[in-house]
């Protein structure tokens, strides 16, 4: 989710136990600081986007949403959170370290929870599953979801209103819960259409566009094709069909590549990453594309793909390709299907 999100429900975890602390000598802006320990706690999670390698440019996707998103590491990182904002801070508000460590933990817990909602994918199980947990409900910027929020979050703080953060509260569970039965009627939409064209969906996804639960992004397999589709969920359901795209097979498609190679191992933590959803570009062979991700969600040009190369040593990383379409052309194609054109 967007940097802004994370804060704003990680300040909400927070401030829904400000009551907890109200013999606190400053419990009369409780609240508000509260809500600050918490925003920033609600971040930290993503600090592990640090973890990056010039030379290995798959680095990032593996760790990202990886052990600091990890169930079993919320005491660790909100412990560690609030070692840091105590020094900074909570000596000078006069907050006692166990209660920022409380504001700081229930900020920090809010992060992989709110990540697995989305479609990017969250390691909730490691390390004893690397398995990535997408639920699939909000897109990663949602502005009827945020900005709500954020004004809830600053009138709690500055009212020091507990039911202002609870309503809050009742808000994300809302929301999140619209997102999932706009998701099952996409897929319900989707599975439609498959039948309609005589196909039985070996596997189907469905995925909110960006900023919005009304677009939804829907791609299935059959045999050796994906099938891309954008499915509308508005008062009725209204659809919009897109391109196949072939599964990739490295026998296939690129009988040349060394198994042993660093770039077939590449390509298999590619496929890890993208739920082994990748397939090649139609318009370009070399690439091996994330089916699921684009910008227009009726594309099939991946917002990241890898590309082999043949004159390459055995111990050399693949290539990483970053989207290479037009980003107002795009945003442009998803406003249209949005107002249903």
């Amino acid at each position: 989710m967007d940097p802004l999100t994370q804060g704003t429900l990680g300040a909400i975890g927070a401030q829904n136990l400000g009551h907890l602390a109200i013999n606190s000598p400053t419990k009369y802006k409780q609240l508000k600081l509260a809500g600050i320990l918490g925003f920033l706690a609600g971040l930290s999670a993503d600090l592990d986007v640090l973890i990056k390698s010039e030379s290995d440019p798959l680095l990032a996707f593996e760790y990202h949403r990886q052990f600091t998103h990890s169930l079993i590491f919320i005491p660790f990182g909100g412990l560690l959170s609030a070692v840091i904002l105590f020094y900074l801070f909570s000596r000078r508000w006069k907050l006692s370290f166990q209660i920022t460590t409380l504001y700081c933990t229930a900020g920090y817990a809010t992060h992989a929870l709110l990540d697995a909602c989305t479609t990017y994918g969250t390691q909730l199980f490691w390390p004893f599953s690397n398995v990535r947990i997408a639920w699939n409900t909000v897109s990663i910027i949602d502005p009827l979801f945020t900005l709500p929020l954020l004004a809830l979050v600053i009138a709690a703080s500055f009212r020091n209103s507990i039911t202002m953060a609870r309503i809050a509260l009742v808000w994300v569970f809302i929301y999140l819960a619209f997102g999932m039965l706009q998701r099952d009627r996409a897929e319900e939409a989707a599975y439609a259409l498959a039948n309609e064209r005589g196909h039985q969906a070996e596997r189907l996804i469905a995925m909110p566009s960006i900023g919005n639960t009304i677009v939804w992004k829907t791609v299935y397999q059959v045999d050796n094709k994906y099938y891309v589709d954008v499915v509308r969920t508005g008062i009725s359901i209204s659809r919009y069909e897109g391109r196949p795209v072939e599964k990739y097979s490295a026998d296939r498609h690129f009988p040349w590549l060394n198994s042993a190679s660093q770039q077939a191992t590449d390509i298999q933590r590619f496929r890890w990453f993208t739920n082994d959803y990748i397939g090649i570009h139609p318009d370009d062979a070399g690439r091996i594309i994330d089916v699921r991700y684009s910008r227009n969600p009726l594309s099939v040009d991946s917002m990241w793909s890898v590309q082999p190369a043949e004159n390459k040593s055995d111990r050399e990383y693949i290539k990483y390709v970053a989207s290479r379409s037009d980003v107002d052309s795009d945003l442009g194609a998803l406003w249209s299907m949005y107002k249903g054109h």
